[in-house]
């Protein structure tokens, strides 16, 4: 059985979604800390209310990281398209029109973003948008646009877990996608956990930490 969400998780994204206007949250934290789960608990609580862009489908092809070198360290700040994610999050906090707005998914089963695969309604009066870097500013990722993703949310809460847990979830994570227990420990060592240092750096930054164990 999933965990259920605080209460005071769920009471802070009501008041965003019952505010009058649209309202953007962000989810950040390492990999594994359980934001997408934490994404999908909120959806299934507030209805046609929320929808959620998760950062991920920015992810550059894979085609490409292998063009730039920068295949081996995926996830990575630079292994995304920062700038293609803060114009959409700029369009949907505009929210000056009636149309539906259409965002990238990652599809974990591929390892590829596919363009247009989350339809984002008028009505939808909450966007969520859960990842890793939502709390850079410019000195964390040089050469990024991740440093104007903060200004363009309205909260943001970080996930933190107990960190055994969160590691046993991202080797879990590596084997159901094919990597090999050595493959997974030396990919952990080499990507996953820089990346968890620099971000645990930018925690002090968020609205609220939500405990998600």
């Amino acid at each position: 059985m999933k965990p259920a969400l605080p209460p005071q998780a769920l009471a802070r994204a009501r008041a965003l979604a019952q505010s009058g206007q649209r309202r953007l949250l962000g989810l950040a934290g390492p990999p594994g800390a359980g934001k997408s789960t934490v994404c999908a608990a909120l959806l299934q609580a507030l209805g046609p209310l929320a929808a959620a862009v998760p950062m991920d489908g920015f992810h550059l092809a894979q085609s490409l990281l292998e063009r730039l070198g920068r295949a081996q360290r995926k996830g990575a700040p630079d292994t995304f398209d920062s700038a293609g994610y803060v114009a959409l999050l700029r369009r949907l906090r505009a929210h000056a029109s009636q149309d539906i707005i259409y965002a990238p998914e990652f599809r974990r089963a591929i390892e590829e973003p596919v363009a247009g695969a989350i339809a984002i309604a008028p009505e939808a009066t909450l966007v969520i948008t859960e990842g890793n870097y939502l709390l850079m500013d410019a000195q964390d990722a040089p050469g990024t646009h991740w440093h104007a993703v903060r200004a363009l949310l309205d909260e943001v809460w970080y996930v933190q877990t107990d960190e055994a847990l969160r590691t046993s979830r991202l080797a879990r994570r590596h084997a159901l996608h094919g990597r090999s227990p050595q493959a997974a420990r030396d990919w952990m060592a080499r990507v996953d956990s820089p990346n968890a240092q620099r971000i645990a750096a930018t925690r002090e930054r968020a609205d609220w930490v939500l405990h998600w164990d």
